[in-house]
């Protein structure tokens, strides 16, 4: 039911992005903008691993360097009878994690240099054992579709915003017509975008915890682990971009009223509740 739920909303997320093309520039512009998601969306499946780990740094590191998660992420592997990802470090005091990759064969599991500061054994097993769940679930290149898009949609409610702010339009005979649906658009277009994005991203997270939980034979170590990260949030800045906030394990972004509205990741409480009820 959740993938059918994510296809649905996937659909829709084209479907919007398509329909303002069509606003803003008519019948071509509709046209524009659905090779314009083709090509985003070919770009996402080859490239999606580089982009993101590039924009925070991330640097794969070697068993010898870091025994301990090499040998959770070889055991988590072999388990679950999948190929092992390869792992990197983000330079970052705010612990956090995320998985990215277009498939099993070509993902990567990231950790923050602050996230092994604070868990022990167990809680980082849980943790990876999450995004190795979200790598086999194949959420990491459904997300990272999900964020291109969101991207452009963007993008195109600022290009109405400034069509309109110039007197812009599609050439109507009814100018103030079409100034009033392009500041529409511009209004309207990220918030049904960034809807969509969250039902899609809280819809996943919830499997991947319990992929995650059955996974390791258990949920304390997930729940205990995202009590600490969940807390930890709330001291240590993070910069990261709002378009991959949703890859995180959890929200990165925090204290400000828009952000905690417009929340990536369903509540932290009902995650860590939901998984101590996990009885395999």
């Amino acid at each position: 039911m959740n993938y059918l739920k994510t296809a649905v909303l996937l659909i829709l997320l084209a479907a919007l992005f398509i329909w303002i093309g069509g606003l803003i520039g008519g019948q071509s512009g509709m046209l524009v903008a659905f090779v314009f998601s083709l090509l985003l969306n070919v770009g996402a499946y080859w490239f999606s691993d580089k982009i993101v780990l590039s924009m925070y740094g991330a640097k794969e590191i070697d068993e010898k360097s870091y025994p301990e998660i090499y040998q959770i992420v070889r055991d988590l592997a072999r388990k679950d009878n999948m190929p092992a990802p390869k792992v990197y470090l983000a330079p970052a005091n705010a612990p956090n994690a995320f998985a990215t990759g277009r498939n099993p064969s070509h993902a990567a599991v990231c950790v923050t240099s602050g996230i092994l500061n604070i868990l022990n054994r167990e809680e980082l097993k849980g943790v990876i054992a999450h995004e190795m769940s979200h790598i086999k679930n194949r959420d990491t290149l459904i997300m990272t579709i999900v964020a291109s898009i969101a991207s452009a949609i963007m993008m195109l409610a600022n290009m109405a915003r400034w069509a309109a702010i110039f007197g812009g339009g599609r050439g109507d005979r009814d100018k103030s017509g079409g100034l009033i649906r392009l500041l529409a658009v511009s209004i309207v277009a990220p918030l049904a975008a960034m809807l969509i994005q969250l039902a899609i991203s809280r819809s996943r997270e919830y499997a991947a915890d319990e992929s995650g939980a059955r996974l390791v034979g258990s949920g304390y170590g997930l729940a205990a682990a995202l009590g600490k990260l969940d807390t930890a949030a709330l001291h240590y800045r993070f910069n990261a971009s709002p378009q991959t906030a949703h890859l995180f394990i959890v929200n990165p972004l925090r204290g400000n009223f828009m952000a905690d509205l417009f929340r990536t990741h369903p509540s932290t409480e009902k995650r860590i509740e939901r998984l101590r009820a996990y009885r395999g």
